[in-house]
């Protein structure tokens, strides 16, 4: 079987996932499942409802609903990873009765000889497993989303235009008057633009080397290469989905860079605009205000660029995932065997009996 047969798409799912500390997350039109292999080398398998279907229609308009998904992606992703870092034993902190759960047994298990059960171990069996408080929990994922914009915004927002003004100053012919004011506002767009590129490409080949993240992105490969099996039609074992590609259209890395792109894209208008308004370009501060305040339609714009993307096939869609599929190079990863399982577990409990996940 030749490899684009292995790949062609009998389907086209909506259904997307995560990758996350020794797991995957899945998340389907209605329902939500996170399996993570723990320390003992069982699957646990965790489900609930999938948020957000019931909005209201308004919610589901063009370029509103990539700001509600993008939403959900944050809050649902986080929650998901901190629950992850504590089934693969990574946190200590813990509350009593957790969710509904599915256990499967480890991929290669050997037969244990009958042994007395001793009252210190009987003891240790009956405990329940615990995990974090919900206060603790939602303070946790406000506060790290909370640190989080501040440093997006620091990095590719703030640094950019500041980082412009030390090379005017260094290089004054770069925003000369003999230029023109639409020149200049082009120069500096462009200047700030690549430099975003550079930053967040950066960012990815840094934190790429840590260990876990690494294993993190290798998660992220078995979370692409499961869903283009379900795509192809192929029954879902680890043998199929080994088959299969590593990068996919619809990947969060992508919709990554396409913000990116959008926000370069959108700030060639800035200076124009506030030149025809007020005579003159923005200052620093002003502009990055403004940028702050383009960033719901950034959201917005990319998200429906990634569904398009996701839903079609042909030269125009090719040439909006490309940079997405470049920079995945970097964040997803060829898994392993028992990553693929973890996939496989997700996946299968997320995929609806009516069809519904299904995209024309």
């Amino acid at each position: 079987m030749k490899k684009q047969e292995r790949n062609a798409c009998a389907i086209r799912t909506s259904i997307g996932g995560q990758a996350l500390m020794e797991g995957i997350m899945m998340r389907g039109p209605k329902k939500t499942a996170l399996s993570v292999r723990t320390p003992k080398g069982e699957i646990v398998t965790e489900v609930e409802e999938t948020k957000g279907a019931n909005r209201p229609k308004i919610c589901k308009l063009p370029i509103i609903r990539g700001i509600f998904g993008y939403i959900d992606s944050m809050t649902v992703g986080y929650r998901a990873l901190m629950r992850s870092a504590e089934l693969a034993g990574l946190n200590e902190v813990v509350e009593e009765k957790p969710k509904k759960r599915k256990k499967q047994e480890p991929v290669e298990s050997v037969p244990e000889e009958p042994s007395e059960q001793t009252p210190e171990s009987g003891k240790e069996a009956e405990k329940e497993e615990k995990k974090l408080p919900a206060w603790v929990m939602t303070a946790t994922m406000i506060v790290s989303v909370v640190l989080g914009l501040a440093i997006a915004i620091g990095l590719f927002v703030y640094v950019p235009s500041k980082l412009f003004e030390l090379f005017v100053r260094a290089v004054p012919a770069a925003q000369g008057e003999a230029n023109g004011a639409a020149l200049n506002s082009l120069i500096k767009s462009a200047f700030e633009g690549v430099l975003k590129v550079i930053l967040l490409v950066g960012y990815m080949l840094v934190i790429s080397l840590e260990k876990d993240i690494k294993r993190t992105f290798m998660y992220h490969g078995a979370e692409h290469k499961t869903i283009f099996c379900y795509e192809a039609g192929l029954p879902l074992t680890v043998e199929n989905v080994r088959l299969q590609r590593r990068f996919h259209p619809r990947c969060g890395t992508s919709f990554l860079i396409l913000m990116v792109l959008v926000s370069i894209f959108i700030s060639f208008f800035i200076d124009p605009i506030a030149i025809a308004i007020s005579g003159s370009t923005l200052p620093t501060l002003p502009r990055v205000l403004v940028r702050l305040a383009l960033i719901p339609l950034i959201v917005g714009l990319g998200y429906e660029l990634i569904k398009f993307a996701g839903r079609h096939d042909n030269r125009f869609t090719r040439m909006i995932s490309a940079p997405g599929v470049w920079l995945q190079h970097i964040t997803v990863k060829e898994p392993t065997d028992d990553m693929i399982e973890c996939a496989i577990a997700s996946v299968n409990e997320v995929i609806p009996d009516d069809g519904s996940d299904r995209i024309q």
